[in-house]
């Protein structure tokens, strides 16, 4: 079955292009044209991935990625921002936002392609084991792909779910920037190890017991404390 993709874009020439190059791929495309249309189809409709520019009429694209985060129906759903905006402070409030992905105008339609590719590739790979995983009250189940803290169920983006993941499965260790790009974005993503600092900050919000345990490491990245460290 074809891949199902939304894109919120209200320029016509962009609509038309990003619809030419993804249907030639075999994706099945859907276009809205303004911010509240958008976000509609995405809460009713079930989708694979979302193109989402960054300004748009009635709503825009950081509402837009705010709102289908907080819904546990949508949190899953790939976000690639797409916006005329190239500084970096707007790259990061939308990562802050949840977005998986950033693409500045004027943009080349294979570079769309190569990230939507790679994102979907990402969620194709073999689901976990079925294995619990607990540190300090949280209890990460990867066979439900669920997270509990102190016995609160949390909703996670997929990002989110397999950075903290990863960090409770290699406790104790220093791991690079780089290496958790790596390992959670893939080798072919195209962003800054700036992300990785987003999302780990997401996670210490999120869970207190992080905010102490989970450590930078100076010129190096972060390590998870064999044990939690009390507050």
């Amino acid at each position: 079955m074809a891949k199902k993709i939304l894109v919120i874009e209200d320029e016509k020439d962009i609509q038309e292009l990003l619809q030419l190059y993804l249907k030639r791929e075999g994706y099945d495309v859907q276009i809205a044209r303004d911010g509240a249309t958008g976000l509609r189809k995405a809460c009713k409709e079930r989708y694979d991935l979302v193109l989402l520019d960054l300004l748009l009429p009635q709503m825009d694209g950081l509402e837009i990625c705010r709102s289908l985060r907080s819904r546990p129906e949508t949190s899953y759903i790939p976000i690639i921002m797409i916006t005329a905006k190239a500084e970096e402070s707007d790259r990061i409030v939308g990562l802050e936002m949840g977005a998986d992905d950033y693409i500045t105008k004027p943009f080349s339609p294979r570079e769309v392609l190569a990230r939507v590719k790679a994102i979907l590739r990402r969620l194709e790979k073999p689901k976990a084991k079925e294995v619990r995983q607990e540190y300090g009250g949280i209890a990460l189940d990867h066979s439900r792909h669920e997270v509990t803290y102190k016995g609160k169920s949390y909703s996670l983006t997929s990002k989110e779910f397999k950075l903290l993941e990863f960090f409770l499965g290699n406790k104790g260790r220093v791991l690079s920037r780089d290496i958790l790009l790596n390992e959670i974005w893939g080798y072919d993503y195209f962003g800054t190890t700036r992300t990785v600092d987003v999302h780990v900050a997401h996670l210490r919000h999120k869970f207190h017991v992080l905010s102490k345990s989970l450590v930078s490491i100076k010129g190096l990245g972060y390590k998870l404390q064999e044990e939690p460290v009390k507050t």
